[in-house]
């Protein structure tokens, strides 16, 4: 078993971990933490890697599968607008653009809920078979040989150990060059699937 934090359209390293595991747990008793994936994700735009954030009421001390999401403002627009303009021309952007987009159209209460829709989603599109089920009480660290909570983070420089990045094509790449670990959306728009894993 491997233990993940919910996240917003996790990187690419998420994935790849999870890939591996026999099955996953996904933690919902943990304190929320501010700054991690687990309310933004990086993608690539045309003026280069940008953070989508979803806004969060009452963040402090709140167990993340409490954490309300806040819709005073259109963030649900303004998330799929970047998107579409970082991905459109993506080889992929036509035939997963339509189900993404339906999903920004919905409001989710918690933030919790609405990440775990988008994994779901995401593992449909991608043909991931995945068995993953969320904890039922607060797992220790000290308990879990395979704990990923910490680890992928926007701010970790740690990478877990044996995961490889193969470079794949990306719209900006003749910009910017190629940018390892960024959303799941970047590969589902570019690639349409998880290749393999590169050992080299």
């Amino acid at each position: 078993m491997a233990l993940f934090s919910v996240a917003y359209w996790p990187p690419v390293s998420y994935y790849r971990l999870a890939a591996k595991a026999p099955i996953v747990s996904i933690e919902q008793y943990e304190f929320y933490q501010k700054q991690s994936y687990r309310n933004r994700c990086i993608i690539l735009s045309a003026n280069g890697p940008i953070s989508l954030i979803v806004p969060i009421l009452r963040p402090h001390h709140s167990i993340i599968k409490d954490i309300r999401i806040d819709y005073s403002k259109p963030w649900q627009q303004m998330h799929w607008r970047s998107i579409e303009s970082a991905y459109r021309s993506s080889a992929f952007f036509e035939e997963f653009g339509g189900e993404i987009r339906e999903v920004y159209k919905r409001e989710v209460t918690f933030l919790f809920d609405w990440n775990l829709k988008l994994w779901a989603l995401s593992l449909s599109l991608l043909d991931l078979r995945i068995s993953w089920a969320v904890t039922e009480l607060f797992i220790p660290i000290s308990k879990m040989a395979e704990d990923y909570r910490f680890l992928i983070h926007p701010k970790e420089k740690r990478k877990p150990e044996g995961l490889a990045f193969e470079p794949y094509y990306q719209v900006f790449a003749h910009k910017f060059g190629f940018f390892p670990d960024l959303s799941i959306l970047d590969l589902i728009f570019n690639e349409g699937a998880l290749k393999p894993e590169s050992h080299t």
